[in-house]
């Protein structure tokens, strides 16, 4: 079976698609077959960013290792089990579909709480919470005081990856590597991000995640976007010399990878 990853935060501007489109292409470059879905029906940032690597590479005449993209199939109601839910049904037939070809599928939550997300989180091997590094989103993982400093309870979304848990545990699956991503780290505020790690550190081992770095906060990934690139694919399309932001920014994907710990996944870039 293929090995699961949801990236998942029900608040929007956390860089969700970015790591998405990171590790899915990382992983096919590492020759891992790799397929994608994007939850967002309306916004549908991942696959733009694949439909932007298409035509740019198109337009280069070049080929580089890109994941399998795949729409979720419409369903005719009729075909429907009595009481099944339509949108359940859509995402089994597309995890079944890209299962059959892939190692690894990389599904792509929507910033909001909806039933597709809320089934994607069931089906998680991996999961990856971007989290902004602030306690505006920390919110999103736990209720705290207005000093920051204690913890007054989990958050609607940390109550929603628990229930995920459970169910895995009640179909007999292994449960959720559950990572929460600090991810857009900047470089000033260093009173604020000592205050986040701890808060972060604290709640870790009260709810159970693993705490991995993420992406600081670059101009580069504002201008991979309409071309479909990630860090990976700059040598290829002509850029010969590395400045030391990007030479950086693959540093940290590079970490990332090693963090994320995913199995028979040799990091060679």
């Amino acid at each position: 079976m293929a090995h699961i990853i949801v990236v998942g935060n029900e608040k929007g501007g956390a860089g969700k698609s970015t790591v998405s489109m990171h590790v899915a292409t990382a992983l096919a470059r590492m020759g891992h077959r790799t397929g994608c879905l994007d939850l967002d029906l309306r916004q549908k940032s991942m696959g733009r960013y694949l439909d932007n690597r298409r035509k740019h590479l198109e337009s280069l005449e070049v080929e580089l290792p890109t994941p399998i993209y795949m729409d979720l199939p419409e369903v005719d109601k009729a075909a429907l089990a009595p009481g099944e839910n339509a949108f359940d049904h859509r995402l089994s037939q597309a995890v079944a579909a890209l299962e059959a070809e892939c190692d690894f599928i990389i599904i792509d939550c929507p910033g909001s709480h909806t039933r597709l997300s809320q089934v994607a989180h069931s089906l998680a091997d991996t999961l990856i919470t971007p989290l902004n590094d602030s306690f505006v989103d920390f919110d999103l993982l736990a209720r705290i005081d207005n000093d920051g400093e204690k913890i007054l309870g989990p958050s609607v979304y940390s109550e929603m990856v628990w229930s995920a848990r459970q169910l895995r545990a009640q179909a007999g699956l292994a449960p959720i590597d559950w990572i929460v991503l600090r991810n857009r780290l900047g470089a000033q505020q260093m009173v604020n991000k000592a205050k986040m790690e701890k808060a972060l550190d604290r709640l870790s081992k009260r709810i159970g995640f693993r705490i991995a770095p993420g992406f600081s906060e670059r101009v580069i990934f504002r201008e991979l976007f309409p071309r479909g690139l990630t860090l990976l694919d700059l040598k290829d399309v002509g850029v010969k010399q590395l400045n030391i932001s990007n030479v950086a920014a693959r540093q940290e994907l590079r970490d990332l990878m090693k963090t994320i710990e995913l199995p028979d996944v040799d990091i060679t870039f």
